[in-house]
């Protein structure tokens, strides 16, 4: 396997580029390939099994790609299908899933939110994880028809903004002081968001994370690369590229795939 391979990304569509865009941060000099199976969004309304199908189909189009590391980087994704992916497959994995601990490590109200997909909410992963968060209280809201509007391109309508308040205003009157976004599309969302809750309710997400374990698990593998030169990254959707266009606000390196 070569250090110039690609890392590869997927995501139930658009939003797993908020990942993207993390590891492009910390690594500017890796190679990227991401899929945006947008024809399936989302994920979270999909029965495990089909969810788990998905992932083995893009996984299997990534390492066509030769893919050295492959990102998950859809929590819905994840909490199903990464120990099936993990099983099956020879390379390693990074999965991403809600960022409870350091909301859990450091509220004060004893209360934090989370906005996440049923398919999240619902998965054994995720009930594992907040088990061992017994001294606080997680109030768990699904963000309905959230992943549909970003998908369409619709992140500043009017029907966005109804939703979210629909959503976030009863975590607000719980007092909660850390909000965390549980899904990859949802970083989007922030400005949106920020309009609607207090500026003392802390926001966070996962992208971070994903980005400092991928750096981590390269090394540890021995597959990062060295070369100083800048990464070429390449963005493959199989809706409208448009979307994803405007969502990176780029046009060069997408392109439409029959998948």
């Amino acid at each position: 396997m070569s250090n110039t391979n690609v890392i590869g990304l997927f995501d139930s569509g658009v939003g797993g580029t908020s990942i993207w865009r993390e590891i492009n941060t910390l690594l500017p000099n890796e190679n990227t390939l991401y899929l945006a199976d947008s024809k399936n969004a989302p994920y979270g309304l999909k029965s495990k099994e089909e969810i788990i199908e998905l992932c083995y189909k893009n996984t299997e189009f990534l390492l066509e790609q030769n893919a050295k590391l492959i990102v998950v980087a859809c929590n819905t994704a994840t909490t199903n299908a990464i120990k099936e992916l993990r099983a099956k497959y020879d390379v390693p994995f990074i999965g991403i899933e809600p960022a409870i601990k350091p909301a859990a490590n450091s509220t004060k109200t004893h209360t934090i939110g989370i906005l996440a997909t049923k398919g999240t909410l619902n998965s054994d992963l995720f009930h594992e994880k907040v088990k061992s968060f017994t001294n606080i209280k997680i109030i768990e809201q699904i963000g309905h028809g959230l992943v549909q509007l970003i998908e369409n391109g619709d992140i500043e309508s009017a029907e966005m903004m109804e939703l979210l308040e629909t959503y976030l205003k009863p975590m607000v009157a719980q007092n909660i002081d850390y909000l965390v976004l549980g899904c990859s599309h949802y970083p989007y969302l922030v400005p949106q968001i920020k309009k609607i809750i207090p500026s003392s309710i802390k926001i966070i997400d996962s992208g971070e994370a994903v980005a400092k374990q991928t750096k981590k698990i390269l090394e540890l593998n021995g597959i990062a690369n060295t070369s100083q030169e800048k990464g070429k990254n390449v963005f493959y959707t199989n809706n409208e590229p448009s979307i994803l266009e405007n969502i990176l606000g780029f046009h060069h390196n997408v392109f439409y795939l029959d998948f």
